[in-house]
């Protein structure tokens, strides 16, 4: 090995023998930088994490949080004893899987297909085709949904020649609300792979076409490979969010006929604490809710770090 070579691996490790407050001084725009949103997290995400407690006590406004009775695992109880319980669990974890299974590979199939785009001007038209809908809000891209399934001149009923109300159809919804989702989300997540492609050397790709690889052995091979650890740690982070279907595109989808597949749990703490204002048993049921997100990720992660050690979160 060269002198050139060691000199910067000894540089380092020089530096990592420095005392802690050494490397702090020597580096202390970084880590005022990084102070921002250390602060943030630290005073929005967990200094607010100390009203979980309401979840095991029966919460009165006028008693405050101290004052409340200390009820341990009632609300829990009641939720699990609910009649719609059941129903509401198994809603959200069909529309969540169903979401990851069909939404999923199709940001990587867009940003497979758009990599390999020669013309640049065409490549940044459609890209911004694709991902201009995850600028829509909830509202709007609801309103159109209703609009385009209108049972009185929606586009679809035009386009089949039916007077069908979909959206009061149960078994209609949750293909409403995957299809409605890769419609508006595809595009951005496929910038994070596009990202990634844009990466790769080259001269890879030269010398696959001297080798005579086709278009699809390119992708196989050299595409798909870099791709890998970006997937997996994208799977990772969807896996974590299993059961945070979005409330928002719920509530305005959702109709009494409807409920039988749209009824879930984001709908129901909504309903609980706002409208009828049991922030103990909504909380509880949050948390329950939260609980089964962060098994899950554990449980992905732990995959994915036996398969490879790079594509793990911790």
């Amino acid at each position: 090995m060269s002198s050139k070579a060691v000199a910067p691996a000894q540089a380092a490790l020089v530096h990592h023998q420095k005392p802690l407050k050494a490397r702090i001084l020597s580096n202390w725009q970084l880590y005022a930088m990084l102070l921002v949103p250390v602060v943030l997290t630290i005073i929005y995400k967990y200094i607010p994490m100390y009203g979980i407690q309401i979840a095991f006590r029966d919460y009165k406004a006028s008693r405050g949080m101290w004052g409340s009775n200390w009820v341990g695992m009632k609300w829990f109880a009641k939720f699990f004893r609910a009649p719609t319980c059941g129903r509401m669990i198994r809603n959200t974890l069909l529309i969540s899987l169903y979401s990851l299974l069909w939404g999923f590979p199709v940001p990587i199939i867009l940003a497979l297909m758009l990599n390999q785009m020669r013309f640049k001007r065409l490549k940044k038209t459609v890209s911004t085709v694709l991902y201009a809908p995850h600028f829509i809000s909830t509202m709007v891209i609801c309103g159109m949904i209703r609009i385009f399934l209108s049972p009185s001149g929606g586009l679809i009923n035009l386009i089949f020649h039916t007077s069908t109300d979909f959206l009061s159809q149960a078994g209609a919804f949750r293909s409403i609300y995957v299809i409605s989702g890769i419609w508006q989300d595809a595009g951005w997540g496929m910038i994070v792979y596009m990202a990634t492609l844009s990466n790769i050397d080259t001269s890879l790709y030269e010398a696959a076409k001297v080798d005579g690889a086709s278009l699809f052995q390119r992708i196989l091979h050299i595409d798909l490979p870099e791709l890998m650890s970006t997937i997996v740690l994208m799977l990772i982070m969807a896996a974590g969010g299993l059961m945070n279907v979005g409330f928002e595109k719920v509530w305005l989808l959702q109709t009494d006929l409807n409920k039988a597949t749209s009824d879930v749990i984001a709908v129901y703490v909504y309903q609980q604490g706002i409208e009828h204002a049991k922030y103990s048993y909504s909380t509880a049921v949050g948390l329950f809710n939260t609980i089964v997100n962060i098994i899950l990720l554990i449980i992905v992660n732990s995959i994915a770090k036996k398969l490879d050690s790079d594509t793990s979160l911790v």
